[in-house]
């Protein structure tokens, strides 16, 4: 069974829609138990990050998703969800976020014929090997939504990087923890072999 965290955010219904497209259950929960029993737990969102730690305070998911992190269950976070996942972010000056990897998120520099929020399909690079893009070419288009992006401690843990008037940190593997900048789920047949590999682990 394959959880994914409802904590009121946007987008959790295409996450589930795509996750039994490929033959998986998915069950939408925030109840402690059904998600530390999982096989599998995703972490997806859009929205505001000050707002979405708000909510995941008030539910009790906090200490939730670092007791699942901390029993190697395979987790991945989708757009707001990779951006929770880290400490801090441009949005939300002075809210703390879920801090289970190390690394900012930042305000996409405003910059000549780009739009922001970012929207669109962009190119990947692979700086690092990283589990998720197994049998998925380098300069692959994947589809994002996002007005922030990440800036990684360590930038070892960086599986995927794409450039939109700076050098995005679009994906990231550390351990049993996996993010992304982009959509999967939105992202064609790229983004499902994508989902695939991460629900194969």
């Amino acid at each position: 069974m394959i959880a994914i965290i409802d904590y009121d955010a946007g987008n959790i219904k295409s996450v589930e829609k795509a996750v039994n497209a490929l033959g998986q259950e998915a069950v939408v929960t925030r109840d402690r138990e059904t998600l530390l029993s999982a096989e599998k737990v995703i972490l997806p969102g859009v929205g505001a990050f000050g707002d979405a730690m708000e909510k995941l305070h008030k539910y009790g998911l906090v200490d939730v998703i670092h007791e699942i992190v901390a029993k190697d269950t395979p987790f991945l976070g989708i757009c707001l969800g990779l951006q929770l996942l880290f400490e801090r972010s441009d949005e939300s000056v002075g809210v703390a976020g879920l801090g289970v990897l190390k690394g900012e998120i930042l305000r996409i520099p405003d910059k000549e014929g780009l739009k922001i929020p970012h929207i669109g399909w962009n190119s990947l690079k692979f700086p690092n090997p990283g589990r998720l893009f197994a049998g998925i070419a380098e300069d692959s288009y994947v589809y994002f939504v996002h007005s922030y992006y990440l800036k990684a401690a360590d930038e070892s843990i960086v599986t995927a990087t794409t450039d939109y008037s700076s050098l995005i940190h679009a994906s990231v593997e550390c351990g049993n923890v996996f993010a992304c900048q982009f959509h999967p789920e939105k992202s064609s047949d790229v983004g499902m072999k994508i989902l695939q590999n991460f629900l194969q682990l």
